[in-house]
């Protein structure tokens, strides 16, 4: 059976752009992995008529509706109030939930004392399912009504999110009747509408599994779902998919149900015992800093440096002063010499550099915002990329991480270095 979830983000907060509604882009994602089909967000401020009209609304065109926010002890947080009127539920004390909160004022929050508003928290609507907070003070529950299951999950993302994968996901799942298994094939160095122009066609034919592009920055993914009577069911509908897109991207795919670029680098760089450094310019320290944030990294990569002033470049990197003066910093010239300069002072088996324009406006030689260079410096030489990455700042700096990234996986695993166009 298809279930169709709406989505209720509770918060003034919200609302004013004082913060941003990472909740519900979370859960739009997890839910689609759950094949629930999701139609609507709503996003209400603190105003218990409001709601209750959004509510009124939502439970006429959805079976699932799940909100966010408004679980807390103040007099604005009328979330779990609104809804149980609303569905006609009294709210009762539960007991279990009251000794979990006093537990986290005591465990985490150095014995400060407890407010007794925060009980209120433990206020939950009758014959629900109770969602223990783990990760906070709130907690969430589920229950069923006209027709509807309801789940209130807390706002913050940190007690959300794990919230939901840990107990309302299984709740999910099991109304489905079904497994739903999805695999995500990430790509690198074609943009979506090129992506979607190919496969435009397949997608369009496929139900079961379905075969769907979502664009992020510099990059795609294709999700590919199934739905089946078992994993080893799903997985098959899965397979002859993930072969035939496969075979028309070849290399630009990356990884499969892998988190970034840089992650499967990294796992590379490791698996061979190999070690990196970088030599960035306009790139800022986003190479390091992509690679630094993921644990275990000080396995591979052995430091980097952020040569922005052209003297620099020379006294840090060894860059010869005759060739800035000939060439200019932004130039595949420079862009090598800077890798091989990070290689040596790193003592590293590999180094990556990045030199370019990131904008707003060309250079002193006139090169355009948007050329950078990315090269990689290895035993067997030095490579370069020349790129064309537009005029906004933050697409160049991002792209340009990418192509240095992709560079080196390229090298790692021993295919073509350049971009080579999808079949």
């Amino acid at each position: 059976m298809a279930h169709n979830a709406e989505l209720i983000s509770v918060g003034t907060e919200l609302l004013l752009g004082n913060i941003l509604n990472t909740d519900a882009r979370f859960l739009s994602r997890e839910l689609s992995k759950l094949g629930m089909n999701v139609y609507y967000q709503t996003v209400v401020g603190d105003n218990p008529e409001r709601l209750r009209r959004a509510v009124e609304t939502a439970k006429g065109r959805a079976d699932i509706l799940i909100t966010t926010g408004g679980l807390g002890p103040t007099c604005d947080d009328l979330t779990k109030q609104t809804l149980a009127e609303t569905f006609g539920k009294k709210l009762v004390f539960h007991a279990e939930s009251a000794e979990r909160i006093k537990d986290y004022f005591e465990k985490n929050l150095h014995n400060a004392p407890m407010p007794e508003n925060n009980l209120q928290q433990a206020m939950l609507p009758e014959g629900c399912v109770v969602l223990q907070n783990d990760w906070g003070t709130a907690p969430g529950c589920i229950f069923e009504a006209e027709g509807c299951h309801v789940v209130m999950l807390p706002g913050p993302p940190r007690e959300c999110e794990p919230m939901f994968s840990a107990y309302v996901a299984p709740y999910l799942r099991e109304l489905s009747g079904e497994t739903i298994r999805s695999r995500t094939l990430k790509l690198f160095g074609m943009g979506e509408s090129a992506v979607e122009s190919l496969l435009r066609d397949r997608m369009n034919a496929l139900q079961n599994p379905t075969l769907a592009p979502y664009a992020k920055t510099g990059e795609v993914e294709l999700r590919i779902t199934a739905k089946a009577a078992s994993d080893a069911e799903a997985d098959a509908l899965i397979a002859p998919v993930e072969r035939e897109v496969r075979g028309i991207f070849g290399d630009l795919i990356y990884g499969a149900d892998v988190g970034s670029l840089e992650e499967v680098v990294l796992a590379a760089l490791k698996e061979r015992w190999l070690t990196v450094s970088c030599a960035e310019s306009c790139t800022g320290g986003l190479i390091a800093k992509r690679l630094t944030d993921l644990p275990g990294a000080s396995a591979a990569f052995k430091g980097g440096a952020v040569t922005y002033w052209s003297e620099n470049k020379r006294s840090l990197l060894g860059v010869p002063q005759a060739l800035l003066d000939d060439k200019g910093a932004v130039s595949a010239e420079v862009a090598k010499a800077m890798a091989e300069g990070a290689r040596s002072a790193f003592a590293s088996d590999l180094a990556l550099a990045a030199t370019g324009v990131a904008g707003p406006d060309a250079d002193e030689r006139g090169n355009p915002v948007g050329l950078v260079y990315v090269a990689l410096a290895a035993p067997e030489g030095t490579f370069c990329r020349e790129l064309h990455l537009g005029q906004n700042r933050d697409r160049v700096r991002t792209s340009a991480a990418h192509h240095a990234f992709d560079l080196v996986r390229r090298y790692l695993q021993d295919i073509p270095l350049e971009l080579e166009a999808a079949k």
